[in-house]
């Protein structure tokens, strides 16, 4: 009987329950993830490589100049910059990252537009590049603006055999101002959308979302000196239209919008700069019965190209 237990206790009997470990083992993973994401393969030592290697350089200026390179950080900010088609040269992501919706709708966008480089980084890499924020394990490199020149937007719109349009921004500095501003420009037939060098938004990332896609049609120039760019289209042939609450004309009473024109808007607080006020041929008001003080850059500006296209219809 003995001999007989001890042939039974060889027999596997009941063991401790796995867990789970072994059913999950069977369910998929996923897609597999592209060379570039996967450990070991060769496009992925050549991306690691390029990630150690990337260094944030100023930007070459040209005639109208460039804008410094942005990094957007963060996954729902890398979504939406990708949905909105913001320009992107790169889209970093964190090794061994939690592959979630939005993970797996960047990937997607970024294979379906094509052009962007995919790197893998590990988290202390992608640490550095931001500067410590919060990336959440993706960031997407946005390349550096290509500005125009101001005197090209009024001789490509005479190209075209028509009288410029163009909008002149003084000391607006959100660049959802400027995005909405270039939306609206695009909108009612405007040549371009001048800023200043300093002290002023630019076509970020932000600009480009605002600007749904119009940024990609209607340029945007940069004036080292804003006055002097007013003064220039003055030579040129241009009238210039500052809007003030104070202007001696209401919008709908000037002629001059039907013809070259020069709309210059100036921030929400302070309005046109003393300056660039003097500069202007006239200085218009926009009516508002319901007792507001002012609107914002985007709204002023999309009425008044709204009744120079009125004229020019």
């Amino acid at each position: 009987m003995a001999a007989n237990n001890r042939r039974m206790s060889g027999k596997k009997g009941a063991q401790v329950g796995s867990g789970g470990q072994r059913r999950r083992g069977l369910e998929g993973k996923g897609p597999t993830p592209p060379a570039e994401m996967r450990k070991g393969h060769k496009k992925n030592r050549i991306a690691n490589a390029k990630t150690k290697q990337a260094v944030r350089r100023p930007a070459p200026r040209g005639r109208g100049g460039k804008g410094t390179s942005e990094m957007v950080v963060g996954r729902n900010p890398v979504v939406e910059a990708l949905r909105e088609g913001v320009p992107a040269t790169t889209l970093y992501v964190q090794q061994f990252i939690d592959n979630d919706e939005r993970v797996r709708e960047a990937l997607q966008l970024v294979s379906d537009r094509g052009g962007i480089h995919l790197m893998e980084a590990p988290r202390p890499e992608l640490d550095r590049m931001t500067n410590g924020l919060n990336h959440q394990g993706l960031v997407l490199q946005v390349p550096p603006y290509e500005y125009a020149h101001p005197e090209d937007l009024a001789a490509a719109a005479y190209d075209q055999g028509e009288d410029p349009l163009i909008v002149a921004l003084d000391g607006v500095t959100d660049p959802r101002n400027l995005g909405a501003v270039v939306r609206s420009a695009s909108a009612f037939g405007g040549h371009g959308v001048v800023v200043p060098e300093r002290r002023a938004a630019g076509m970020t990332a932000g600009a480009w979302k605002t600007s749904a896609g119009a940024a990609a049609r209607t340029p945007v120039a940069r004036a080292a000196n804003l006055t002097r760019a007013l003064e220039a289209y003055k030579k040129a042939g241009l009238v210039v239209v500052g809007l003030a609450a104070d202007g001696e004309a209401e919008v709908g009473d000037l002629e001059a919008l039907g013809g070259p024109v020069v709309i210059v808007v100036g921030s929400e607080g302070k309005g046109l700069s003393r300056l660039v006020g003097e500069t202007c041929d006239f200085r218009v008001r926009i009516p508002m019965p319901g007792g507001a003080e002012s609107l914002n850059a985007g709204v002023a500006a999309g009425v008044v190209l709204y009744e120079a296209a009125r004229r020019r219809a």
